[in-house]
């Protein structure tokens, strides 16, 4: 993270007229995405939820990180699950991709890891989709909720796991602690 906030500096201080060398140099711009990220990671870490841990395998990447989240109660209590962030250049006119990379048994998030969370849409019927406006503690914070008040059972995107829920939740219950005890500890 301190070689993008480093290169941000040199940018603005040849812009200020201070030279330095390569200062022509396209490699060293700076894009709107890593400015934005700059400030959103701060912003994030110093909000996280309790129950979430951001990781950057490359610190240079703010574009590419981890998160995972250990629900604190409800249904996935106990587990811990690990989800891909990537941010497109394009950002924020774009929504962030992201992917679960834990096996889970859960109405809105698919076992091959897709993840039906509205602000995640570019465009959503219902309004509620992604907006320029919403930053990445907005996608952390979203995810978070997917574990407790934003689990949706009346618009599963896994509707194997969403139909379990009505017909028997005890049943239900069981095959996500099955589910947590084989991929999410």
């Amino acid at each position: 993270m301190l070689t993008l906030a480093s290169k941000l500096k040199r940018e603005e201080g040849v812009r200020a007229g201070r030279t330095l060398a390569r200062s022509n140099d396209a490699s060293h711009r700076v894009s709107i995405r890593d400015r934005l990220l700059i400030k959103e990671v701060a912003e994030l870490e110093a909000n996280l939820p309790n129950t979430c841990k951001v990781t950057f395998p490359d610190e240079n990447k703010l574009c590419h990180f981890q998160l995972a989240i250990s629900p604190d109660e409800g249904y996935y209590l106990g587990g811990k699950f690990q989800f891909e962030i990537e941010v497109p250049e394009a950002y924020n006119m774009v929504p962030p991709k992201v992917k679960c990379l834990t096996r889970i048994w859960h109405p809105n998030i698919a076992e091959t890891g897709e993840i039906c969370l509205s602000l995640l849409r570019e465009h959503s019927i219902d309004g509620t989709g992604w907006a320029p406006t919403r930053t990445l503690k907005d996608v952390v914070w979203g995810l978070n909720s997917l574990f407790t008040d934003l689990l949706n059972f009346d618009d599963p995107l896994n509707i194997d796991a969403a139909e379990h829920h009505l017909r028997d939740k005890e049943d239900f219950r069981n095959k996500v602690q099955d589910f947590i005890k084989n991929y999410a500890r």
